[in-house]
């Protein structure tokens, strides 16, 4: 057995901001990251991959080159929770004691969900931005087709970055209207919820997008089923009434996102809410029932958009909330929902979307968000990878540091 003050479980975007903050804040401290992989992903840049703005390599760099200066890389991935110990049991039975934890396992993608698709995907026109592996094919299949029809498809909540799915599909149409092919293609968007992006600001230029590529919408239209060797993609239709059909159609490419659920071993702990994920208050990002508990990004049961500007907000919260508890006082800081999700609807322009808890707007600059602008394209391309590397992973709150103190 092994101990530590802090053990934060995941080593993804949520778990390595959190530690940076938290060593901001004070240095010396006893901190663990329990993560398997030997890689650390910038997955906000799968999408830009599948357009052929992004070259895969760059969104992949080493797990030890992210791990801040002075923490213990726990290899290893957590199989249950004994938070009433304060203790969690490795996969390889390994355990580890605590005074602090952060539980930021991020979500799974459940690819196996859909009869067919693992046995499909990377072949046979199937594809998905949601695997580091998968978008290259991406955007080779849109550059090889040149006619037939290009299938998009998004699951029911939740899921992480939810504009992903349809910006797989602007920049894929983007591409085929360069290239002077677009009007030979029928291009479809399958999304299993009743519209085309939760904050309705954003839905009437979207809609324009829509309409620009000819792109038909389907909505309470889930993918249940991919017959990869036949092209054939089977979907269970719900109309206005709840009543459910299914139909099938073929297809020449199929961009696929997974249905995604919590992680398996917080689903079974007693940290996990009824939905799985970790029960935290939405405002503190403490457990609502061990007080020496914190959970954040998209493995928690916040009512946010799942996103890595989400995490990067709620990193610098749950750092000051966190020492504030270990040193005897109250959560003192809250979270405000701020999610982000800049929308490549065309080579060079993107809306960036901003916004917190209730669908409220949230802009960080001076400028009408619902535009597509050559500037939200420069953010989303040049900036927001930089800003990942060089300040969310160290550290550096640059626009995201906590400010709205906790009063209820």
């Amino acid at each position: 057995m092994t101990q530590h003050q802090i053990v934060i479980i995941g080593g993804g975007s949520a778990g390595i901001a959190t530690a940076a903050s938290l060593l901001k804040r004070q240095r010396g401290l006893d901190i663990a990251v329990v993560e398997p992989s030997d890689d650390h992903f910038y997955q906000p840049g799968w999408t830009m991959v599948g357009g052929g703005i992004f070259q895969a390599a760059t969104t992949r760099r080493s797990m030890a080159s992210v791990m801040p200066s002075g923490v213990t890389h726990i290899k290893g991935a957590a199989a249950s929770f004994q938070p009433a110990e304060n203790q969690v049991t490795l996969a390889d039975g390994r355990t580890i004691q605590y005074k602090m934890l952060v539980v930021a396992t991020g979500i799974t993608a459940a690819w196996d969900a859909i009869p067919g698709l693992n046995e499909t995907l990377g072949s046979n026109g199937v594809t998905s931005n949601y695997r580091f592996d998968l978008a290259p094919y991406t955007y080779k299949l849109a550059m090889g087709l040149k006619k037939g029809r290009a299938i998009f498809t998004q699951p029911p909540m939740p899921i992480k970055c939810p504009g992903a799915p349809q910006k797989a599909m602007y920049l894929s149409c983007s591409n085929w209207e360069k290239i002077g092919i677009l009007g030979d293609i029928d291009v479809q968007f399958h999304t299993a919820g009743p519209s085309l992006f939760g904050i309705k600001e954003y839905v009437p230029p979207l809609m324009e997008y829509i309409k620009r590529y000819d792109a038909q919408l389907n909505f309470g239209s889930k993918l249940v089923a991919v017959d990869g060797p036949n092209r054939k993609a089977t979907f269970a239709q719900t109309d206005a009434d709840g009543k459910t059909s299914q139909t099938v159609l073929d297809f020449d490419m199929l961009h696929v996102t997974p249905p995604q659920r919590a992680v398996e071993a917080v689903a079974k702990s007693l940290l996990a809410d009824a939905t799985g994920f970790v029960d935290v208050s939405p405002k503190t990002l403490q457990h609502t029932r061990f007080a020496n508990v914190f959970g954040l990004g998209d493995g928690c049961n916040t009512p946010n958009s799942k996103t890595a500007a989400a995490a990067r907000k709620q990193a610098p919260i749950v750092a000051v909330n966190l020492l504030s508890v270990l040193n005897g006082a109250a959560a003192t800081h809250a979270y405000d929902g701020y999610g982000s999700c800049p929308l490549t609807v065309e080579h060079g322009r993107a809306i960036v979307a901003e916004f917190g808890y209730g669908g409220k707007l949230l802009p960080s600059f001076p400028w009408d968000s619902t535009k597509p602008r050559w500037l939200g394209w420069q953010l989303k391309a040049n900036f927001l990878p930089w800003l990942y590397w060089n300040a969310m992973l160290k550290g550096r709150e640059w626009l995201a540091a906590p400010l709205e103190r906790h009063t209820d």
